[in-house]
């Protein structure tokens, strides 16, 4: 019941940011030169689904590594601007990892909330044509919860950071017989930012009563790495588009004597559709 309790909690959070990003898509990014110029702009939306593994070591509540599922639910949505030489991307998403010590007799529960945006400076004819590159500066904020029930001090661990980085995508246009078939790769590298970590062996209940000391942390490749890489296929069919993929997440910090190494492998099933605005 607990775990099906936190899966609707997910999704219920999914729902409700992806009506609040169907809104926002609505409105235009900028006055056209002239009122009387009709300006068509394309946005790509996108849901998925990942299904995989995921290992988690998080050595405030345990020394050792557990293993088990990921499952996470993703809204993406990016539109062209500037007559196509650059596009926003847009991602928010939820993610839930249930996994076991190697003795399978404990469990520890992590939910994780996304939220990212990209600016991304656009080649789309590249290589004759069938290559479309894109690259820019991002910002990510991740946040959420680690549980572990056999703990009775300290069950819950908070995870929380933010960062500023780069992104990149790399489409290749093909056909796999006569269907077009778009092959797409999309990173995402953190470089610098901020992350919450108490002390070591320091209970939450002890900042609560008001020692907040070193619980903010710059973070940067000498104390934390992340880095998220996605690669997929993409086929329409009429006016929808599904894609079949594979993502990995890779998440390290050490600090406080503390260490926290996760890392993800999912299958990634998606769809959606290009939606076409008109504005003035």
């Amino acid at each position: 019941m607990k775990k099906l309790n936190i899966i609707c909690f997910i999704s219920h959070a999914v729902a409700r940011s992806i009506m609040l990003l169907t809104v926002l898509m609505a409105l235009p990014l900028g006055a056209a030169a002239q009122d009387d110029v009709l300006v068509v702009t394309p946005t790509r939306s996108m849901f998925t689904l990942d299904i995989g593994y995921a290992s988690i070591h998080d050595s405030y509540l345990t020394p050792i590594t557990y293993d088990g599922i990921d499952l996470e639910l993703a809204y993406e949505a990016s539109r062209l601007c500037k007559q196509g030489h650059w596009q926003w991307q847009l991602n928010v998403g939820a993610d839930y990892n249930y996994v076991e010590n190697p003795a399978k007799n404990n469990d520890l529960q992590k939910v994780m909330g996304n939220l990212s945006f990209a600016m991304q400076h656009r080649w789309a004819n590249a290589v004759g044509g069938k290559v479309s590159l894109s690259v820019g500066p991002m910002t990510q904020l991740r946040a959420g919860i680690v549980y572990n029930a056999v703990n009775s001090n300290n069950p819950v661990t908070v995870r929380a950071h933010w960062n500023v980085g780069a992104a990149a995508n790399a489409d290749f246009f093909t056909r796999l017989g006569r269907k077009p078939i778009t092959l797409r790769y999309r990173l995402q590298l953190p470089m610098v930012g901020a992350f919450f970590a108490p002390e070591y062996d320091e209970s939450y209940y002890e900042i609560y009563l008001g020692n907040h000391r070193n619980l903010a942390h710059l973070g940067w490749w000498g104390n934390r790495f992340d880095m998220t890489h996605y690669l997929g296929a993409e086929v329409r069919l009429g006016g929808t588009i599904v894609s079949l993929g594979y993502r990995t997440r890779f998440e390290h910090w050490h600090v406080n004597n503390l260490k926290v190494h996760d890392v993800t492998h999912a299958v990634v099933i998606g769809i959606g559709a290009d939606l076409i605005t008109s504005h003035h």
